[in-house]
């Protein structure tokens, strides 16, 4: 799986340092950059984003550097705004963010919190993922490949027939949100397809890391990507149903082989969309 040059840098055209330049305010961030030696046309041609979303992915930035654990007190909201120069309602809109992706909690009247629990997993293991940084991303695709081929190599050989049965019904409920343009549909069914068959490895340690690499690719849809889901859902149905299909029968290598094509297919996916995100193309 070979990345396009141009990406390895920058996430949508941009840098850390782009960020606090930019996230001061809720005006739209400046145009990407255009790789050296291109000329500025590419670059004109990328995607906005509002300081929100700047704003999110520095206070992640400032969890880690703080090096705060999960359970520990975060500053307040002014505090925050103070630190990276920008105005309360921006911090708070992107608190909002990071709250609803499970890394920060709000306890009315006690303040901010990181979050303490199961998708705090990927701050226990040592490092706090960075949407902005695309190796990163890579390198959760790499996991996951290792991660879910290795569940349903072990769900052909473990998954009892109820476990089949929420695999399969999982599967359909993505084949409907597909066929009747339902995104959010989509993305439960998905959801709870690959966490169905991390459960029937009848493995927790399988099943935990599964769930927070789904989490924190979430997290970089959500503020990189914007939620979206790209072109890959139609191939995804059917790619869905080929590794079940292998579960079921009680072939390993089979399913295993399948979830590697579906993990492969969905990050050529994903490369496509900051391709044309960054250089419409």
């Amino acid at each position: 799986m070979t990345r396009p040059q141009e990406e390895q840098v920058i996430l949508f055209g941009v840098t850390q340092a782009d960020s606090r330049e930019t996230a001061a305010g809720t005006a739209a961030a400046p145009a990407p950059r255009s790789p050296a030696g291109t000329g500025d046309a590419a670059g004109s041609r990328g995607a906005y984003r509002p300081g929100y979303e700047l704003i999110a992915e520095q206070i992640l930035e400032l969890i880690a550097r703080s090096q705060l654990r999960p359970g520990d007190r975060m500053p307040t909201e002014n505090e925050i705004a103070a630190q990276l120069g920008t105005s309360r309602t921006v911090v708070r809109e992107a608190i909002k963010i990071l709250s609803a992706l499970g890394r920060i909690k709000a306890q009315k009247g006690r303040g901010l919190y990181v979050a303490d629990d199961d998708g705090m997993l990927g701050m226990r293991w040592g490092g706090f993922f960075l949407p902005t940084d695309l190796d990163h991303i890579y390198m959760l695709f790499e996991f996951r490949r290792v991660q879910e081929s290795e569940a349903s190599r072990l769900a052909a050989t473990r998954a009892t027939p109820t476990e089949l049965r929420a695999i399969e019904a999982a599967a359909d409920l993505c084949r409907e949100g597909h066929s009747t343009a339902q995104p959010e549909l989509f993305r439960s069914g998905d959801d709870d397809f690959h966490h169905s068959i991390a459960a029937a490895s009848h493995n927790p340690f399988l099943l935990a890391a599964v769930r927070e690499a789904r989490r924190l690719l979430m997290q970089s849809a959500t503020i990189g990507l914007h939620g979206t889901l790209g072109g890959h859902a139609a191939e995804a149905v059917e790619e869905h149903a080929a590794i079940y299909q292998a579960i079921r029968n009680g072939e390993p290598e089979q399913a295993a082989h399948f979830a590697t094509v579906h993990l492969d297919k969905t990050l050529e996916d994903y490369q496509r969309e900051i391709q044309r995100r960054l250089f419409g193309g």
